[in-house]
């Protein structure tokens, strides 16, 4: 008799414990997200970018893409300093040439001059390509973190399904029917 009532009452306490908790999450997950679209500002992601590049993103609690930003910052950099050191070397042994004469302690004594400055020219367009994608990167890092800011809130749960089914279509203008895929998206 101890044990009938004892099972009574723990079904009782679950029961009523299920279906409260069932009401209280589905309105605390609706309060929960309209709270989180209310503080995530996309606004403040890009501009905490724009002052610290990887800072928005962080703030959007995508913490991955912060050494990925770095590490094209740091490849993008160090290409530039490359490039404008090899620009400055072969600028001025092409200058030193030019103006004092072709046998006048030469660095380069076997490489003719439009060779000279054709080398020149390759380093300053790099420097240049590294410049401008240094500002793309920067730029993108900016953009980034405004797009994840307007889809930090965004439903990716295991509801997102595309159905493909075989249908039929009346045709009217021809009277006929015709078989058909629909496509059936459900959120």
């Amino acid at each position: 008799m101890l044990l009938r009532l004892t099972f009574i009452f723990a079904f009782i306490v679950c029961s009523f414990t299920y279906s409260f908790s069932q009401v209280t999450d589905s309105v605390t997950a609706a309060a929960r997200k309209d709270s989180i679209l209310k503080k995530h500002s996309p606004k403040k992601a890009a501009l905490m970018s724009a002052c610290l590049p990887g800072l928005g993103q962080v703030y959007n609690k995508k913490y991955w893409k912060v050494p990925v930003i770095y590490v094209g910052l740091a490849a993008l950099g160090y290409a530039f300093y490359q490039s404008q050191t090899s620009y400055a070397h072969y600028r001025d042994a092409y200058k030193y040439r030019v103006d004092k004469g072709p046998l006048s302690g030469d660095q380069y004594p076997y490489v003719s001059n439009s060779t000279l400055f054709d080398v020149q020219q390759h380093y300053h367009r790099n420097r240049d390509l590294a410049a401008i994608g240094l500002g793309l990167l920067y730029m993108l890092n900016i953009v980034d973190a405004s797009v994840d800011g307007h889809l930090f809130a965004f439903d990716v749960s295991d509801n997102l399904t595309l159905n493909i089914h075989p249908g039929v279509l009346y045709i009217a203008s021809t009277n006929h029917y015709q078989t058909a895929l629909t496509l059936k998206i459900n959120f």
